[in-house]
């Protein structure tokens, strides 16, 4: 009996260990991650992805804290492992600046959804209409609109205006012929046929041809916490899927945006495509680094090296589990 009542108590002390063992294996890893502009279709998927429970598939808890200015700050502070949403002048800046740690693990979104607009009542019905036309730009946006201009030979007439709210008002009131905007601005009043768009800076190849935001990571997070960031990117690329491919998506999304559900179908469907948003997807990343310099974003020049250890976005699980070291010289 006494032999019996011993052998019970190994089994109960090696059952127990059995259990600590698996349990933080079984445990999801909980990841802070920094997220710019609430509400953005392009910023979306790490609520809409933790809410459909495809981050729970992957083991992973996100704690989500958003930051309209400079989502990266959490990062290089050490309050939060990722960011996403990061202006990729920003990243350059830290990253030549004070935080060479940083890393690029991700594509937020290549190209732009903006687009100029005129009243419905204009008489601007083509782009080449526009020559010899007032045309609202920030400084904030100036070289798009630059772009824009040079792109279609256009000799409009340059007018800075404080930002889009502001120049909505001006073309409204008739006081500026052509505006600009970042969806979802003027898609209510693009439903109640208010306004009309003209072009789409998605026309320009200067504009089309570049990642403008990414996201962030920085170096002691991916030597320590690497398999869970895969983890992470697998999961957001895995989130776009869902998002680009279920009916259910753009309600959840309405829902997290306060917006009609139609309106929300049509921010993906009209303006922002599927390839816009791929993590996967750093283009043009060296006139980036041309033009960051020229406008004294940073103080010099940046060598291939320096960005090729910038950019460290974890490959599809599926393929390899390692890292894909993805650097695109193509420029415009």
């Amino acid at each position: 009996m006494q032999r019996m009542k011993g052998l019970g108590c190994i089994v109960v002390a090696a059952a127990a260990t059995v259990l600590a063992l698996a349990s933080p294996a079984a445990a999801e890893d909980l990841l802070k991650v920094a997220v710019a502009h609430r509400g953005a279709w392009e910023t979306a998927a790490p609520h809409l992805g933790q809410q459909a429970g495809i981050f729970k598939k992957h083991g992973i808890v996100l704690d989500l804290t958003y930051a309209d200015d400079d989502p990266e700050v959490p990062v290089t502070s050490g309050n939060a492992d990722a960011a996403v949403g990061v202006g990729v002048m920003d990243v350059l800046r830290a990253y030549t600046g004070k935080d060479p740690s940083l890393r690029i693990i991700g594509a937020n979104m290549t190209g732009s959804a903006n687009y100029w607009y005129v009243a419905a009542t204009s008489p601007i019905k083509k782009v080449k209409d526009i020559s010899f036309r007032s045309i609202a730009y920030s400084k904030a946006d100036q070289y798009d609109t630059f772009d824009f201009l040079d792109r279609f030979g256009l000799k409009a007439r340059p007018v800075m205006i404080s930002g889009e709210t502001a120049a909505f008002d001006q073309v409204m009131a008739g006081k500026i012929d052509v505006g600009w905007a970042t969806p979802p601005l003027g898609v209510d009043a693009l439903e109640e046929d208010r306004i009309r768009i003209v072009a789409k800076a998605n026309e320009v190849p200067k504009i089309r041809d570049k990642t403008v935001s990414v996201m962030i990571a920085n170096a002691d997070t991916l030597q320590q916490r690497g398999e869970v960031l895969a983890r992470f990117v697998q999961a957001y690329r895995e989130t776009l899927d869902w998002m680009y491919s279920d009916p259910v998506a753009p309600k959840a999304y309405a829902e997290f945006a306060d917006m009609p559900e139609g309106r929300a179908r049509r921010l993906r469907d009209e303006f922002f495509t599927k390839d816009m948003l791929s993590p996967d997807k750093i283009v043009g990343l060296s006139v980036i680094a041309k033009d960051a310099a020229k406008l004294k974003y940073i103080r010099t020049s940046m060598s291939t090296k320096q960005l090729t250890e910038l950019v460290q976005v974890p490959a599809p699980l599926k393929s390899s589990g390692g890292w894909l070291r993805i650097f695109s010289p193509r420029s415009p």
